[in-house]
């Protein structure tokens, strides 16, 4: 085929004006021509040539948008994502394999998820019955069918994403997402938050040039609390008791009341002790 005019199963791209209809390769060629405007009706586009009928049908009916999905995910998601889809999306898709050959193709580059079941069943049920025990591995479910991102909305903590237009577009959560969590959240309210959002916020800080240093903090050694006497001026003195020269307790001489032997002090003055010598002389020469 000529490379001048391109099949591509909706129109025919002519390049060179200069062709004429009868020299197009027709049997190569697959254009819907129910959908191109007849010569011979009383219209507008009556007089118009095969070029610019193609390209008013262009516009009419334009190719469908092609999505690199494998790229486009992890820069939405701003992460790494693993595709996975299952036999059973599998098997459905190659029953439609001539409307979807292209889709078909895409879909067998990704990964398999074992989802356990003999016999096929229908690719919206097989994802139903892989988040039924409440999306323990927390997958995130892409899918266009309404039906099914229906039944989803109903469960909590289930992400739906899906294409608008040719963008790929995270679901806010669902109403059942926001009754689980609120009640956590409102526990910890003034210090909730979560380790995802701790690290992103130190790489902005990083980014921008505001990381603080991790300074080692000494290690704080806990005083030990020692015995304290009680304060002096708090307590009262003990009082001493006086003791008379009549009063003193009956007992041997120089012992206590507690049998402990009192030291005798014999130190005297020598004058008193000429008065005892001179008394005693006295006596002895009467």
């Amino acid at each position: 085929m000529d490379s001048k005019y391109r099949p591509n199963g909706r129109l025919i791209d002519v390049v060179d004006d200069e062709w004429r209809a009868d020299q197009l390769p027709h049997e190569d060629i697959q254009v819907p021509l129910e959908e191109l405007p007849d010569p011979e009706a009383d219209s507008a586009d009556a007089h118009l040539t095969l070029r610019e009928q193609s390209l008013r049908w262009q516009e009419n009916f334009p190719e469908p948008e092609q999505v690199n999905i494998r790229d486009q995910l992890p820069k939405y998601l701003n992460g790494q994502a693993k595709l996975l889809t299952t036999r059973c999306i599998i098997i459905e898709t190659e029953k439609v394999a001539k409307k979807t050959h292209g889709a078909l193709t895409i879909l067998k580059q990704f990964g398999i998820h074992e989802c356990g079941h003999k016999e096929p069943i229908p690719g919206n049920k097989c994802i139903s019955t892989m988040i039924s025990k409440g999306n323990e591995k927390h997958y995130i479910v892409a899918s266009q069918d309404r039906d099914l991102q229906e039944r989803l909305r109903k469960k909590a903590g289930v992400p739906i994403l899906y294409l608008h237009n040719k963008s790929p577009t995270l679901e806010k959560p669902s109403k059942p997402s926001y009754d689980k969590v609120n009640p956590t959240i409102e526990a910890n309210a003034p210090t909730f938050i979560s380790n995802t959002q701790n690290e992103m916020l130190k790489k902005m800080k990083k980014a921008l040039g505001v990381e603080e240093e991790e300074k080692e903090q000494p290690k704080i050694i806990p005083k030990k609390k020692k015995h304290k006497n009680p304060n002096p001026l708090s307590c009262k003195k003990k009082k001493k008791k006086s003791v008379g020269r009549g009063d003193r307790p009956n007992g041997p001489k120089g012992v206590s009341e507690n049998g402990k032997i009192k030291k005798q002090n014999n130190n005297k003055s020598k004058h008193f002790q000429d008065k005892l010598a001179n008394a005693a002389a006295a006596t002895n020469s009467q």
